[in-house]
């Protein structure tokens, strides 16, 4: 079997495996430098977006900030103080802003923890008032044959008139026998007539309230002396006794029946 001779163009097993094993060494490193260079690159656009991102929030503070004389606000080299509390809900407020916000909204709570035995206390109005103070003449129901459907209150002529409960006046004006009258329609869905009065000091339209002086007693119409007549109705129309309407509204009336 024929050896193979050694000459000078022949290569030799160790430059063989020499020349193997240095190419996939230079492989690697151009391997190592590429992932490197793409490392870099990544790190870039990362900042890059980064930088944008806060470019963009700032941009609508940069807007709204005067410019220097290059074009630059002296306020971005600043950087914005960070948001240390919520005050009223509020999210974001700089330091200076949230301290004293904070402090004013635990005031206000501190305020509303106080119990209401201790809160000052303010007079209910009153939800209805004796329109005026004389004696009961003629009460509700029947007299001389007739339905009688109020109550007749005796008192001097001109004595101011109260309004029973407060309300919005409907009518003052003539009135078929009362002479003249003030119907008010009041605050609990009832109306109340007051006739014969001498004369008024509100309009259809006002808003009166419980023991605003509204008329003067009179003795107009078909009357026998100076009175109020007082008249209830209710929410649907139907006259009912002044003198249960009034106590069932915490007035309390004493009936001293007079002779008119």
């Amino acid at each position: 079997m024929p050896h193979h001779r050694m000459t000078s163009g022949s290569i030799t097993v160790k430059e063989l495996l020499g020349g193997v094993t240095e190419e996939p060494r230079a492989k690697h490193r151009l391997a190592t430098d590429s992932t490197d260079k793409f490392k870099g690159m990544a790190g870039v656009a990362v900042a890059a977006g980064a930088l944008l991102g806060t470019m963009a929030q700032a941009a609508p503070a940069m807007a709204t900030t005067d410019l220097g004389a290059e074009g630059i606000s002296d306020a971005v080299d600043l950087p914005a103080p960070a948001p240390v509390a919520t005050p009223f809900g509020l999210a974001g407020l700089p330091v200076e802003l949230a301290g004293p916000l904070a402090q004013a909204e635990q005031i206000i709570k501190d305020l509303q923890a106080v119990p209401s035995a201790v809160a000052p206390q303010t007079a209910a109005p009153a939800p209805a008032v004796l329109p005026v103070g004389g004696e009961i003449s003629s009460g509700y129901g029947s007299r001389w044959g007739a339905f009688h459907y109020g109550v007749d209150i005796a008192d001097a002529l001109g004595t101011p008139i109260q309004s029973a409960m407060g309300g919005t006046v409907i009518e003052a004006g003539p009135a078929s026998g009362f002479g003249q009258w003030v119907r008010v329609q009041q605050d609990d869905g009832t109306i109340a007539v007051y006739g014969h009065i001498n004369e008024y000091y509100v309009q259809a339209g006002d808003r009166v309230n419980a023991g605003d002086v509204i008329a003067a007693v009179g003795n107009r119409g078909q009357s026998t002396g100076p009175h109020l007549h007082l008249e209830i109705w209710d929410q649907d129309s139907n006259k009912i006794d002044p003198v249960a309407w009034l106590e069932g509204n915490g007035v309390v009336t004493e009936q001293r029946w007079g002779t008119d």
